[in-house]
């Protein structure tokens, strides 16, 4: 499968015929690996005073801090790379905390033997992102891991946000009547990962839906809308998003089938692969639970940016056994129980 990659400035300040490829030993210090911090890293992400901690002011003593990392293979893929992946998903999980992300630090695991292109490729997308979402990186490190030991580079993001509202969103807020709106169509990243692994070729290549959806969410709060609960849809995708929201609130939830977009190309992927679309990740799609009387207001908002979002259900009252619950109306009008993903999730796609 051929797809365009991100358009990158190849002006790697270290020179790329003199090092082709990160050789350095592993856990080992050295030249290079100076090089890299001050000449790369440092100038790229327009670090500070270097030290072993980076101190900054926050603005309110009330704040969110989220960790993940990232292992995606390919290292690029249609509609993004594993850097800007790494930035947007960290933002992504402080904007569900409704927090205003401030500060990143990153952590890289490179495998002996990586191209030096790849690795400055991969830090430009990440700077790239990081302007796109105002989040800035101040910290970091690196470490060298033996030939055949990293699949290329691993890489863990830390950001810090800010809460400059009152609000406390989180799934124990959401209640009965609440309704869920998702923020555009599923499954793309899933599938646009496992295309490329595959060899799939369709008419129209799969892109994934990675972004950043930090913006939108700030600007939900900074409008006053009253919103219960934040979940973006990342590993296990929608129905585990809901199943854990459920199981943390003790509800019932029910979605219909035909409220979830979905697109052709990714359903029909999903049939060749033997996958659900309700339960492949996604890295820029998330639902809202709001109640009734912010429903318009949110949903135009969240509409102006996806014209595919869509109220797909509601809460419907308190689960009987406070466990949790969630079914779906088919298309066809029958209704299912929608479990937590029982087997396998999709392998390595974030």
């Amino acid at each position: 499968m051929k797809y365009e990659q991100t358009d990158f400035n190849l002006s790697c300040p270290i020179p790329l015929d003199r090092y082709p490829q990160v050789l350095l030993a592993h856990g080992g210090g050295g030249k290079l690996m100076h090089q890299l911090i001050n000449q790369l890293f440092a100038p790229t992400f327009q670090l500070g005073v270097q030290h072993d901690a980076a101190i900054v002011n926050l603005p309110t003593s009330k704040i969110a801090i989220t960790t993940d990392s990232y292992v995606v293979h390919p290292l690029f893929f249609p509609g993004g790379d594993i850097g800007s992946l790494s930035v947007y998903g960290t933002v992504n999980d402080l904007a569900m905390s409704g927090a205003r992300p401030l500060y990143l630090s990153v952590g890289f695991i490179l495998e002996e033997g990586l191209a030096m292109e790849t690795l400055w490729q991969v830090v430009q997308s990440m700077q790239q992102a990081a302007a796109a979402t105002g989040i800035q990186i101040i910290t970091g490190d690196t470490k060298v891991v033996d030939r055949g030991k990293g699949d290329g580079i691993f890489i863990n993001t830390t950001g810090v946000g800010v809460i400059e509202h009152e609000q406390f969103i989180a799934p124990t807020s959401v209640e009965p009547g609440d309704l869920i709106i998702l923020n555009g169509d599923l499954g793309r990243h899933g599938m646009a990962i496992m295309a490329v692994r595959e060899g799939l070729e369709f008419e129209t290549t799969i892109k994934s839906d990675s972004a950043p959806c930090s913006s939108l969410v700030i600007k939900l709060l900074a409008d006053g809308l009253n919103i219960h609960c934040f979940r973006d849809l990342t590993r296990g995708g929608l129905a585990s998003a809901l199943n854990e929201i459920a199981i943390a609130a003790g509800i019932t939830i029910e979605i219909k089938e035909t409220a979830i977009p979905v697109r052709e190309e990714v359903r029909g992927a999903c049939e060749i692969l033997g996958f659900d679309p309700l339960y492949v990740a996604n890295e820029g799609r998330f639902i809202t639970f709001v109640p009734e009387a912010s429903l318009d207001q949110a949903l135009k908002m969240i509409k102006s940016q996806n014209s595919e979002a869509n109220i797909i259900g509601q809460v419907t009252g308190k689960s009987t056994d406070q466990i949790g619950l969630v079914t779906m109306q088919s298309s066809i009008g029958t209704t299912r129980i929608i479990d937590m993903l029982s087997g396998q999730q999709l392998p390595r796609i974030c």
